[in-house]
């Protein structure tokens, strides 16, 4: 007989509906070495003790944002949710740094109760303790990086921002002054953008649908140097095709003279160009003008490796080559200059680019510059005079020209060897002339479509522009059998000489032009 089994009560326990958690997003961006990469924000407030934490590999500044933060809210009357806040940073592998994160954050928490979808729009600001929205020297890179990797259209940014911000065309700018006016412009999704146009109060030149500027400013001028004709004709030739020049000669025959009066004669400069000598400034710290003369740097030879090409044990940071982007780095005194750095100038002289290796940074960035170097004859500086004599060794001078390999030298395209000042000596040349002289020679080869000026053409560009006369191609045909020109020697002459056409109005390298091309080779 089977006993009776206990007969059991099932009790149906009613779960509480899940409550909806709100989680909201905006974009921002950090820097990796040059260049922008995009951050997405997110926020999320749960039950547990209250705290405010950022994850996402953030810096210490945006460390110490959520101090701000707490400041900038609490002052304009919020209060806190009793709840655990945590701000997420992704991609989650990837470093972030800069102080632009602080308004972001801010949003993301003043919103909490409200769901918004603002997909597209990036917000930067560095919050006061008052809540006013401040500006930071990284804002230009970031967002000119990512307008120009067609990432961005629209960006809440810090009013006092616009000053400059508002040369970069393509993007739609709200512009805040304070806390409370960005969180009642989200609430209310009133957004009155400001498209901008890249504008500026310069001379303007439209060649092939492509806007150009400049300027006729000369801070130190040419009619200033007396003498040294070649030299001069052989500057005019350099700054027309943007090539890289050397100067050889007794110390105050001039080299640093026309150095320092090459940059205000340089081709001009597009919108492009404009913006990135802007960006790289920023970069380093100084605040631009937005002036369309291309940059010139000039280190000394004590200069280090390092702040030459850049780098850093932490972050990877740019140096004197990628602020001469565009423009000129002059090298005063060349074989002073260490051996390393001589011989690592050789990558962005052949590949217009640098590339820094550290175990924490990897960055590769543009170095498309004008290299021009000055040199005394002789360590005492007297070899060449006719009036003092020359202290030096016979070991002593070829010690001091063998620092100077021949794999750097070929990268030059311009030798000049300059002579004594004499007293006859008159100044020839103005400034305004030589400038008008570049301009011309510009108008010819950006007619001809050139994407680069003659100085930086590839192999396969001096093919199909560098176009030689039957005499003068027999001209250069015999200097090849005469003085065993390499490959890339017969390239520069030919980039020099299609300079010297320009400059003279014809349409192909004649005789003449390639003679005079063959007598800046180096000897």
């Amino acid at each position: 007989m089977n006993a009776k089994q206990p007969q059991t009560k099932q009790i149906k326990i009613k779960e509480k509906p899940k409550e909806e958690s709100i989680v909201n997003r905006l974009r921002c961006a950090t820097l990796e070495g040059v260049n922008a990469q995009m951050v997405e924000v997110e926020a999320t407030f749960t039950k547990g003790l209250p705290g405010f934490t950022v994850v996402g590999l953030a810096s210490s500044d945006i460390q110490e944002a959520k101090e701000r933060v707490k400041s900038a809210l609490l002052v304009n009357d919020f209060v806190f949710p009793p709840l655990k806040i945590t701000i997420g940073l992704s991609p989650s592998e990837m470093k972030k740094s800069g102080s632009h994160f602080d308004l972001p954050l801010a949003l993301l928490i003043a919103l909490n109760k409200k769901a918004f979808a603002e997909e597209e729009l990036y917000v930067f600001g560095e919050l006061g303790l008052d809540g006013r929205i401040k500006s930071s020297s990284m804002l230009f890179p970031l967002i000119l990086s990512l307008k120009e990797q067609g990432k961005i259209k629209r960006a809440m940014v810090p009013k006092e921002a616009m000053a400059y911000l508002k040369h970069i065309s393509g993007v739609e700018f709200i512009a805040v002054e304070t806390l409370k006016e960005a969180i009642t412009l989200m609430q209310e999704r009133k957004f009155e953008a400001q498209s901008t146009q890249f504008e500026y109060d310069a001379l303007q030149l439209d060649v092939e649908g492509e806007r150009y500027y400049y300027q006729q400013h000369y801070q130190s001028d040419f009619k200033e140097i007396k003498g040294q004709m070649v030299a001069k004709r052989a500057a005019l030739i350099a700054a027309a095709g943007m090539h890289n020049f050397f100067m050889e000669g007794n110390p105050g025959c001039g080299k640093s003279m026309i150095a320092k009066r090459l940059p205000y004669i340089l081709p001009p400069v597009s919108e492009k160009e404009l913006l990135s000598i802007a960006k790289h400034q920023f970069l380093d710290g100084q605040t631009p003008t937005f002036e369309p003369v291309r940059p010139s740097r000039s280190p000394h030879h004590t200069a280090t490796s390092a702040s030459i090409f850049g780098g850093g044990s932490g972050t990877a940071k740019i140096g004197e080559v990628a602020l001469s982007h565009y423009g000129m780095l002059f090298f005063d005194e060349l074989p002073h200059f260490s051996k390393q750095v001589l011989e690592a100038l050789r990558e962005p002289l052949q590949d217009r680019k640098v590339l820094i290796s550290r175990v924490n940074a990897k960055i590769e960035y543009e170095a498309d510059i004008m290299f021009v170097a000055a040199q005394n004859p002789c360590p005492c500086g007297n070899l060449l005079s006719k009036t003092k004599q020359c202290r030096c060794s016979e070991v002593e001078i070829k010690r001091y020209k063998n620092k100077l390999s021949d794999p750097f030298l070929d990268r030059i395209d311009l030798f000049v060897v300059m002579q004594e000042v004499q007293k006859e000596d008159k100044a020839d040349v103005t400034s305004k002339a030589m400038h008008e002289a570049v301009i011309k020679a510009f108008v010819q080869q950006k007619k001809r479509g050139q994407k680069r000026l003659n100085g930086k053409l590839n192999e396969e560009e001096i093919e199909t522009y560098c176009v030689l006369s039957s005499e003068a191609g027999k001209i250069l045909q015999s200097a090849i059998e005469k003085f065993a020109l390499s490959h890339r020697s017969i390239a520069s002459v030919k980039k020099v000489a299609r300079t010297i056409a320009d400059i003279e109005g014809h349409e192909v390298i004649e005789k003449r032009d390639m003679l005079e091309a063959l007598s800046y080779r180096r000897r």
